[in-house]
């Protein structure tokens, strides 16, 4: 073998164990990324014996506050993990340390029931929602949500930021409302799907989105956001938040936790962040 080929050959050899080492470190971020609020919630709050709780994303701003009036009234913490409710439900089935479960859609809860997941006797639906068309805060927007009514020229050469359709509750009420409308077929092509609300709503704050879809509670927590229009509640399903124990949990504080979630002090916070409550 000439010097030459013996060069080429090292070279290919070079780039192949970089290339595998790329790979290997996308991996390797990638598993940390879906397994965070796992390992989060699982060290120190098991260590620490404290309840741990997986709640979707749009629930943080009220969730934290509920959270902190606990600990001011019992001298007790909580663990509390958010994410996207269908990531949330399949790390509880892996065998995550989750508590209390609370979902933004009632399909996920079903999904964890149908598999003895969660104890069915403590589930309760504890609030709903709406959903938001949502713009830039300066941004120069009037829209009119009706059947009939085309969103891609507002759109323009932008994006419509939205999470994931096909799995995560928000993005399955978004799609739904934009079928329902007769939308859908005009923007399905320049969507910007997000795991997460919260994600999708930052891409509308950062200015990498055009136009959004979220919950009217997270636009009510984004000041550099604004709430172009409201979708009628006919296009999508009824948002619902049901709660529950983990069919695993063990921890004697959880049960507290989820009865104070619904008293009337977690629900002064919930009505303040635009939830509405409902009845038993």
């Amino acid at each position: 073998m000439t010097a030459g080929s013996m060069r080429g050959l090292s070279r290919r050899r070079s780039l192949l164990e970089l290339t595998r080492r790329h790979l290997l470190r996308a991996v390797v971020v990638l598993a940390t990324a879906t397994e965070l609020p796992w390992l989060l919630a699982g060290a120190g709050a098991q260590a620490a014996n404290l309840p741990i709780v997986f709640a979707a994303a749009s629930l943080q701003t009220a969730l934290d506050a509920v959270a902190a009036d606990w600990r001011k009234d019992t001298g007790k913490a909580v663990s509390i993990s958010y994410g996207a409710s269908p990531a949330l439900a399949r790390q509880v089935e892996q065998g995550a340390p989750a508590d209390v479960f609370v979902s933004a859609d009632l399909d996920w809860m079903d999904w964890l029931q149908h598999r003895a997941l969660i104890k069915a006797s403590t589930r309760e639906n504890l609030l709903g929602n709406t959903l938001v068309l949502i713009a830039p805060a300066d941004a120069a927007v009037s829209l009119k949500l009706a059947s009939g009514v085309d969103l891609a020229p507002a759109l323009g050469d932008g994006r419509l930021s939205i999470c994931e359709v096909t799995a995560v509750p928000a993005g399955k009420y978004g799609k739904a409302a934009l079928q329902a409308l007769g939308m859908w077929t005009g923007v399905e092509h320049k969507l910007a799907q997000a795991e997460t609300v919260r994600m999708a709503m930052s891409y509308v704050a950062r200015g990498d989105a055009r136009l959004g879809i979220v919950y009217a509670t997270d636009a009510k927590a984004e000041p550099k956001v604004k709430v172009v229009d409201t979708f009628p509640a006919w296009t999508h399903a009824p948002i619902v938040y049901p709660i529950a124990l983990t069919a695993s949990s063990t921890n004697p504080e959880a049960a507290a936790f989820l009865a104070f979630l619904k008293s009337p002090a977690a629900s002064r916070h919930f009505v303040e962040e635009g939830f509405s409550i409902l009845a038993p």
